[in-house]
C-alpha cells in the first residue's frame, strides 16, 4: 500500500519514543526566544545553550514535523544555484565567500552530529551534479570554470567517467566529496535533546500569537502567555502571518518526494551510486539519494505552492510523475511501486541563498528563511550566523546571506 501524504522520517519513527514537551503557560523571562522547532531551531537553541545564553523554543506543533521532517536530509557541501548567478547578485568575493562558508556548515554540521552522538543514520557521501543534454553539459562545464576561476575546489567528470560513476546516460558532472545525508527527523530531536541538556527551554503546541519590541525588549505572546527576551530568531523557514511584509521577498513552491519499495539486490547492483547523492541539471531539479541501502529517495517535480483542496490529489499525480522520471534514469526499476509520496514546501529568495539575520524593518529580531538547495545544511548554517550576530561578531561572511540592499 502507498502511503500518500506521509514522510517516511515521520512514519517510521516509534511513537512511544517521540519526545514530549509541555506547552507554553505563564510569564518568562530569558535572553532569546526562537519561534520555530524545525532543525533551524533546534540547532540554534543547541547552539546558543552552548554559548551559555538562556534560551528558550516555542514550537507550534510538534519540533520536527513541520518542513523538516518533509525534507530529504540531505547536508550538502555546495549551495543550489549556480556560482555564476549568485555572482551576478553580490559579486565575485561575495559569491566566493558564500561558497566557502556553506562547504564550511556541511563539514562542521556533519563534526557535530557525531561529536553529540545523534543517532540519524548519518553516512558521509559525494554529491553527483548530473548534466544529460548537450545544454546542461555546456552550463555545467562553465559552472566548473567559474567556481575554479573564484579559487574554489571542483571536480569535473567527461561522459564516460560520469555514466561510469553515476551507472546513468550523462555527458558530463560536477563531483564533490564531502556531503551527508541524515534521517532529518532524528537529527531534530538530537539536537533538540541536546540543546536541552545545555539548559534550553522547549516548548511544543505553543503557536507565537503576537510579537511587539520596544527599546529595551522583545515580548512573544502565545495562546497561554508571553515570554520577554532581549531577542527574538525567526526560524520558521518562510514568513508566517506576523511577518507579512517579508512575504514579497518569496516565491511559496511545493517540491515532492518518493520512496520506493526495497529494490532486489540485483537491481541494486545495476544503479547507483550507493555512497553519492544526484542532482542533476534540469528545470527543476531532481535529487536521488538512498534510504537503508535498499531504496531510493527521488524528490523535485517543483511547483508553485498546491492549495490545500488540491494538495491529495497532487501528491497522487507527483508520485506517479517522479517514478515515471526515476525510471527512465534507470530503466531497471520499471514496475518497482513507490512506498511513500509526500509534498515538501518551502520558500525561495530570488538569488537561490537564504536571508539569515537582521532585517532594518523589525529591531530586537533575527530571522532565518528561505532555502538555498534541497538540503538542509543552512539549518546548522544559520545556528551559527545568528549566534554571531547576537554576539556581536559577525563578519562579510554572514553579509552574504542577510538582508542587504543587493538582495532585497
Amino acid at each position: 500500500m502507498i502511503r500518500y501524504d506521509r514522510s517516511l522520517w515521520l512514519d517510521r519513527f516509534p511513537k512511544s519514543r517521540v519526545p514530549s514537551y509541555p506547552k507554553h503557560r505563564g510569564a518568562l523571562q530569558t535572553d532569546v526566544v526562537i519561534v520555530g522547532g524545525g532543525l533551524t531551531g533546534c540547532a540554534t537553541a543547541y547552539a546558543f545553550a552552548a554559548a551559555g545564553i538562556r534560551v528558550t523554543l516555542l514550537e507550534a506543533d510538534r519540533l520536527g514535523r513541520g518542513m523538516i521532517g518533509a525534507s530529504t536530509g540531505w547536508i550538502s557541501d555546495v549551495p543550489g544555484p549556480s556560482f555564476r548567478s549568485v555572482e551576478r547578485v553580490v559579486g565575485l568575493r561575495a559569491a566566493r565567500r558564500g561558497w566557502q562558508t556553506w562547504r564550511r556548515a556541511a563539514l562542521d554540521f556533519n563534526t557535530l552530529l557525531r561529536r553529540l552522538g545523534v543517532k540519524c543514520q548519518a553516512t558521509p557521501v559525494s554529491s553527483i551534479l548530473l548534466a544529460r543534454t548537450p545544454e546542461q553539459a555546456h552550463a555545467l562545464k562553465r559552472e566548473a570554470k567559474d567556481r575554479k576561476e573564484a579559487g574554489l575546489d571542483v571536480s569535473i567528470l567527461n561522459a564516460r567517467a560520469a555514466s561510469s560513476e553515476t551507472r546513468a546516460t550523462a555527458l558530463a558532472a560536477l563531483r564533490t566529496r564531502e556531503a551527508m545525508i541524515v534521517d532529518p527527523y532524528r537529527a531534530t530531536l538530537g539536537l533538540a535533546s541536546a540543546a536541552g541538556a545545555r539548559g534550553a527551554t522547549l516548548f511544543e503546541q505553543s503557536p507565537a500569537t503576537g510579537i511587539t519590541f520596544s527599546a529595551k525588549a522583545v515580548d512573544v505572546q502565545t495562546a497561554g502567555g508571553t515570554v520577554r527576551a532581549d531577542r527574538v530568531v525567526v526560524a520558521t523557514g518562510r514568513p508566517t502571518p506576523l511577518f507579512k511584509a517579508l512575504v514579497r521577498h518569496f516565491w511559496y513552491h511545493s517540491a515532492f518526494a518518493v520512496v520506493t519499495e526495497p529494490i532486489p539486490a540485483k537491481v541494486r547492483r545495476s544503479i547507483g551510486p550507493p555512497d553519492s547523492v544526484l542532482w542533476d541539471a534540469e528545470t527543476p531539479p531532481h535529487f536521488i539519494r538512498w534510504v537503508d541501502d535498499d531504496r531510493l529517495l527521488i524528490s523535485g517535480a517543483d511547483t508553485a505552492m498546491v492549495p490545500d483542496r488540491r494538495r491529495a490529489k497532487t501528491i497522487v499525480q507527483r508520485t506517479g510523475q517522479l517514478m515515471y522520471e526515476l525510471s527512465i534514469l534507470y530503466p531497471e526499476i520499471s514496475g518497482l511501486l513507490p512506498a511513500y509520496g509526500w509534498e515538501i514546501r518551502y520558500g525561495r529568495t530570488s538569488d537561490g541563498l537564504s536571508y539569515i539575520g537582521p532585517h532594518r524593518n523589525f529591531p530586537r529580531h533575527l530571522f532565518a528563511f528561505g532555502n538555498a538547495s534541497a538540503s538542509v545544511t543552512d539549518a546548522y548554517m544559520a545556528s551559527r550566523i545568528l549566534l554571531r550576530h547576537y554576539q556581536g561578531h559577525t563578519g562579510p561572511d554572514d553579509d552574504v546571506f542577510g538582508f542587504t540592499t543587493s538582495r532585497l
